[in-house]
């Protein structure tokens, strides 16, 4: 038997164990692997979220019956302290000697903690392990208790901005101290680190660019961070992420060549300066450089594994760093070469602070080739943009229509997953090339999405790549007659429209009837809602007809907000209130204690009101003329409006009274998704009718229809459904097109989503409900008929039934409020207390 030996128990060091057990050959090696934590190796990439509930074994790579099923001998808590290469032995702290005739260091990194005056104070932390993790919430937990709550993080990179979600997350006031001038300056450019700078700066973590520490203040404990420029800012615990540093202390006792900065010296087969030792992950020094991702250690992991097998697999010369993460809940992407700038390259700018993002794309002057890019606040070109830099795949004749999208509409200027080449790499984490993907169904060995994950590793990483790996299996699927169906859930085996059918032709009018006759089991938060929202759809039930099977927001018909209050927001159709409606919206929030707040969608947002007040609050509303603004709903919000040529010298028709036509006609219908109008009365676009799931325009001749536009997390434009038509002609074919939204989307989806994956595209919905191809646009009138007559306000009908007041109560035995809930003061308002 060979014995291999792998020193280190991190997650290359696991992957590499993964690797070679999976390789021909491998029987006839015994692995042994020795790590100095207590514990399996876990997935330190997701480590924050140990302070979100995670334990150590949810974040665990496997399980200890898959070391013994598998032969590798793991030791754990075990320290190898030397290494005696002419014996090809280790030693270990507990002065034990193994023989080796591979040896594997996969040894990582450790954090790199400059030199400043003070860091061994108590309360000054690095953020690497779960035992680090462990100590940082104990301590916060002890000055939390004391009233201190100022914490610091160190750097500004991705592993420090993740340390101040979690200092955050503690209930501290995170500060990210940066000696760089922008945010995660190895990724971003200047204009990307501002917005990423703005965003986090709105979860209130304070931004310190520019900063040099001079000491840590304080006695034995941190109490402050000295900058070099004089500036004190007081701080009671400081959490360390200023980089990494290798962890070759073996190399070096023994002799192997390193780096001049550190890191052991690798060639393109992962071996060091020792023919039987290798260095794989964040301990390898190759080309000069070392990685700190992830994905280049799982290659490095299984070259390795393949060279010690006999194999012939090498490292590739160039490493791709490209990333896709999401830091605090901001999208954050980079690829290529971000930052290139020369007389040969133009670089191509998004930059929209109202929705915080930016985007930067590099391409050659000649526009066909995209040579990287930056992606803030919207990745979701990013697995496309990335395949088409990876591939060198030729660009559309407008190379800024691929971030700014196909403004005609028709195709996804990204094309199809399927138009890639097989050696596309899908899966970078794992290095899944489409080709792998396909085959495995097209083969027959696997036959589902989890068959295919499960086979390849694709989307076990960080997961970026799920929807393509997801298209590329529909795809394939279909290309050998396989039926693909986007079921609801486990409880039912059919689409929205489907089930929608279902229940239309059947006559179904409640829930159970319908999981009785085609479903199973109890049902869950998924199909429920989706019932309930097609009972609205088919016959206008309000939310209050089917309140078992509600989410939390149409169950109390309105938003819960983060300390259990919930938001009321009164119906303002296009914008236009009277002052006397005004002065009774500001008595409203004055007799309940709300933080009002104008909303962007022309409304006024009233926050933190109990639940027991909301009847009292509607009561006040409706009784001087409001009603619902169905803010919590999957229905239509607002129509937003531009003042129009009543007052404005540019607008060509009357914006405002044709938004609240719109408003009021669709007011209350239930969708598979919320939906948002605008009308402009020019082509100035003030009230951004382009941003929406439908907007109108006027123009010269008439409106222009747009559709199937959202902000969002993934903002999109309309497109232009029809021009120059009159005010009947805009309703009769908004009435067909959101009719058959609705009756065909599938549950989430929005407008812009929807027309993406709509067979045929603008072109074949324009021929639907415009030329009526398929004969039912007079169905469809009718149905939006139907809901458009049958409107009832759902605050109204709480107050008229008195059964239904029940549910708005805190408790079950008191009228009592929850004491529990606390605010604080926000400029002369109030705000939840932080938790």
């Amino acid at each position: 038997m060979i014995n291999v030996i792998v020193v280190g128990n991190g997650m290359v060091g696991y992957k590499f164990c993964e690797k070679f057990i999976s390789k021909s050959g491998q029987e006839n090696y015994q692995i042994t692997v020795f790590g100095e934590e207590p514990r399996r190796a876990y997935d330190r990439v997701h480590l924050s979220e140990y302070f979100a509930g995670k334990t150590a074994d949810d974040l665990s790579l496997s399980t200890t019956s898959w070391y013994e099923d598998n032969n590798i001998i793991l030791n754990t808590s075990e320290l190898i302290t030397d290494i005696n290469r002419e014996q090809k032995t280790i030693h270990t702290h507990l002065e034990k000697t193994y023989e080796y005739d591979y040896l594997v260091l996969a040894t990582g990194s450790a954090a790199f903690v400059p030199p400043i005056d003070g860091v061994e104070k108590e309360g000054v932390f690095v953020y690497r392990t779960i035992e680090d993790l462990d100590a940082i919430m104990a301590y916060a937990k002890k000055i939390k208790a004391n009233g201190a709550t100022e914490a610091a993080v160190l750097g500004g990179g991705l592993l420090g901005l993740e340390a101040a979600k979690a200092v955050r997350d503690l209930g501290l006031n995170p500060h990210v101290v940066e000696f760089a001038p922008r945010l995660m300056p190895r990724q971003l450019d200047k204009g990307a680190s501002d917005m990423l700078q703005s965003k986090i700066e709105e979860l209130n973590i304070g931004i310190h660019l520019n900063k040099a520490t001079q000491y840590i203040a304080g006695e034995e404990s941190i109490k402050g961070m000295m900058f070099a420029d004089d500036e004190l800012l007081n701080v009671n615990m400081l959490v360390i992420s200023a980089g990494i540093k290798p962890r070759d202390e073996l190399g070096r006792v023994s002799g192997l060549e390193v780096g001049v900065r550190g890191g052991i010296v690798v060639n393109n087969k992962m071996q060091t300066s020792d023919p039987n030792i290798f260095a794989i992950g964040e301990v390898a020094l190759y080309n000069q450089m070392i990685y700190g991702l992830v994905a280049p250690g799982y290659e490095m992991a299984d070259v390795a594994a393949e060279q010690i097998l006999k194999g012939d697999k090498t490292m590739r010369d160039t490493i791709d760093m490209s990333t896709q993460l999401k830091l605090i809940g901001v999208e954050v992407a980079s690829f290529g070469d971000p930052f290139i700038e020369n007389e040969d390259v133009t670089a191509i700018v998004y930059e929209n602070k109202f929705s915080g993002i930016y985007k930067r794309i590099n391409v050659t002057k000649d526009g066909k080739t995209l040579l990287g890019g930056i992606l803030v606040g919207d990745s979701s070109d990013y697995n496309g943009l990335f395949q088409i830099y990876a591939n060198a795949m030729a660009l559309p004749p407008n190379p800024e229509d691929l971030i700014l999208g196909s403004r005609g509409g028709k195709v996804s200027t990204l094309g199809s997953a399927s138009d890639l080449p097989d050696t596309a790499v899908i899966c970078s984490c794992e290095n899944v090339t489409k080709g792998a993907i396909c085959c495995s169904i097209l083969d027959g060995t696997a036959n589902t999405f989890g068959d295919v994950v499960k086979l390849t590793k694709a989307t076990s990483g960080c997961g970026g790549c799920k929807p393509m790996v997801a298209d590329l299996v529909k795809a394939a699927q279909k290309s050998i007659g396989k039926e693909v169906k986007e079921s609801i859930c486990e409880h039912f085996n059919y689409t929205r429209q489907e089930l929608f059918d279902l229940v239309k032709i059947n006559k179904y009018t409640n829930y159970y009837e319908v999981i009785d006759h085609h479903g199973n089991g109890d049902g869950c938060e998924i199909c429920k809602p989706v019932v309930a929202s097609i009972f609205s759809s088919i016959y206008n039930d309000t939310a209050n007809k089917h309140i078992t099977t509600q989410d939390t927001n149409d169950r109390y018909l309105a938003n819960i907000q983060r300390n259990g209050t919930y938001s009321v927001v009164p119906r303002i159709a296009g914008g236009e209130i009277t002052p006397e409606k005004l002065i009774v919206i500001g008595e409203v929030a004055k007799q309940f204690d709300l933080y009002t707040k104008i909303t962007g969608a022309q409304r006024v947002d009233l926050f933190g009101a109990q639940l027991n007040d909301l009847p009292k609050i509607w009561k006040v509303l409706i009784d001087n003329g409001f009603e619902s603004g169905h803010a919590y709903g999957k229905s239509l919000r607002a129509v937003k409006s531009c003042v129009g040529n009543t007052w404005c010298r540019y607008g060509m028709d009357d914006s405002t009274t044709f938004a609240i036509e719109l408003e009021n006609r669709y007011r209350g219908i239930r969708s598979p998704h919320k939906l948002k109008g605008g009308v402009s009365a020019c082509i100035r676009e003030c009230a951004e009718a382009r941003g929406k799931d439908f907007g109108v325009i006027a123009v010269e001749g008439g409106w222009n229809l747009y559709i199937c536009g959202n902000g969002g997390a993934n903002p999109k434009h309309a497109v232009l459904l029809a021009e120059q038509i009159n005010k009947e002609t805009v309703f009769k074919y908004m009435d067909r097109f959101l009719m058959y939204y609705i009756r065909t989307a599938g549950p989430l989806v929005r407008t812009s989503t929807w027309l993406e994956k709509l067979d045929g595209g603008l072109d074949y919905l324009k021929e639907v409900i415009i030329h009526d191809r398929i004969g039912i646009c007079e169905t469809l009138e009718a149905e939006m008929e139907k809901l458009v007559g049958t409107f009832e306000c759902e605050w109204k009908q709480v107050l008229e039934k008195p059964r239904l007041l029940k549910r708005f109560s805190h408790f079950v035995n008191t009228d009592e409020k929850d004491d529990n809930i606390a605010f604080v003061p926000l400029r002369e308002q109030k705000m939840p207390r932080p938790w």
